[in-house]
């Protein structure tokens, strides 16, 4: 389970970065390099574009393996009975069976054994 808790965590941090990539990024080609105008010379506008369409892409990939590893190592049940529905299935109460229900209190009119002018002891 520790495997599994690891590679969704690796999930969720990548998921992250790549938000904050994409919104750094702008859809007309200037994104974070169009507010270092002068600063662009030294670094080059083109390569900054470059660095985070290739990170957008790397992440995505990693997010796709990380989600195929973390399908693969989810915590199986090691009790091989049936499963819940299974159990379910098998208890299930015919709808068509339809209870007997009492009809008649039988009543006694005789009286019970023993003799009823004597006082309880």
């Amino acid at each position: 389970m520790g495997i599994y808790i690891f590679v969704s965590v690796l999930v969720i941090i990548a998921c992250f970065l790549q938000i904050l990539i994409v919104l750094v990024q702008n859809s007309k080609g200037g994104g974070l390099a169009a507010n270092f105008t002068s600063a662009g010379q030294s670094m080059g506008i083109r390569k900054t574009a470059d660095f985070l369409e290739k990170s957008t892409w790397t992440l995505a990939g990693a997010i796709l393996i990380l989600c195929v590893v973390a399908t693969a190592t989810i915590p199986r049940g090691t009790t091989s009975g049936r499963s819940r529905i299974e159990n379910q299935i098998q208890n299930v109460v015919d709808p068509n069976a339809i209870p007997t229900l009492p009809t008649a209190v039988p009543t006694s009119t005789t009286t019970p054994p023993g003799n009823l002018d004597q006082p309880a002891k």
